[in-house]
C-alpha cells in the first residue's frame, strides 16, 4: 500500500530484454535505503518487486502483462521515474491510498502555466470516467492529485512548485503517456452497489 508521496525523483540505469518481460536497474538511493530482496517499490505508480539492490540502485522484473497495461513498456535508459517505499504501518497518510495497480494509461494533452502553479490536462480512459470527479483523489504516474475539472475524456489537475520541481510531471510534456490509478474507494463502493441491485441503470 502506497499514499501517493513521491519519495525521490529516480532513473531508469538500464532495462534489459527477457523475452517476454524485461528488467529494469533504477538508481534510487532514497528508496533503496534498507531495501531487501522482496520488498516492494512503486515505480510511477506501479508496484515492482526488488530483485537485487546496492546501496544506491535495485533491480526490478516486469511482466509482459505490466508492460502492455502501463506506460513502462515505453521506459528506457536515462528516464526519470518516481519512487516510492510502501507506507509503514502507524505512519501518517499524506496522499490518499494508492495500491500500485495501474487501471490504464492517459496522454498529457496540455500544459498552462501560471506564476505559481501549473494546470495539466490529461487523457482519460472511456472505462474510467466514472470514478473520476472533481475535488476526487487520482494517481498520475505515482502521484496523489486532487481532479481540478472532470470532462468527458479527460480531467486536469493542478501542480504546485514541489511536485513540478520533485516528480516527472515537471518533465512530461504533450504526448507523453502517464500511469494512472483510481480512487479504490470509488470501484467498491460501485461493486457493493452492483451487488445490491442499485448499480447503474437501477
Amino acid at each position: 500500500m502506497f499514499t501517493g508521496i513521491v519519495e525521490e525523483l529516480g532513473e531508469i540505469t538500464a532495462v534489459e530484454n527477457l523475452g517476454d518481460s524485461c528488467r529494469f536497474r533504477v538508481r534510487g538511493p532514497v528508496v533503496t535505503e534498507g531495501a531487501k530482496h522482496g520488498d516492494s517499490i512503486a515505480v510511477n505508480g506501479v508496484c515492482l518487486t526488488v530483485v537485487e539492490h546496492d546501496a544506491d540502485w535495485f533491480t526490478a522484473d516486469v511482466m509482459a502483462e505490466t508492460l502492455d497495461r502501463s506506460s513502462l513498456g515505453a521506459l528506457a535508459e536515462g528516464f526519470r521515474v518516481n519512487l516510492e517505499r510502501p507506507m509503514a504501518l502507524g505512519a501518517r497518510l499524506g496522499g490518499h491510498i494508492v495500491q500500485g495497480h495501474v487501471d490504464g494509461t492517459g496522454q498529457v494533452l496540455e500544459r498552462k502555466p501560471s506564476e505559481n502553479w501549473e494546470i495539466i490536462k490529461i487523457s482519460l480512459p472511456a472505462d474510467l470516467t466514472r470514478y473520476v470527479v472533481e475535488k476526487g483523489s487520482i494517481t498520475v504516474d505515482g502521484i496523489s492529485l486532487t481532479v481540478v475539472d472532470a470532462g468527458p475524456d479527460y480531467f486536469t489537475v493542478s501542480l504546485i512548485p514541489t511536485t513540478l520541481a520533485l516528480t516527472t510531471l515537471g518533465i512530461k510534456q504533450p504526448g507523453d503517456p502517464v500511469n494512472l490509478e483510481v480512487d479504490v474507494v470509488a470501484k467498491y463502493v460501485e461493486r457493493l452497489l452492483a451487488n445490491s441491485g442499485q448499480g447503474a441503470g437501477q
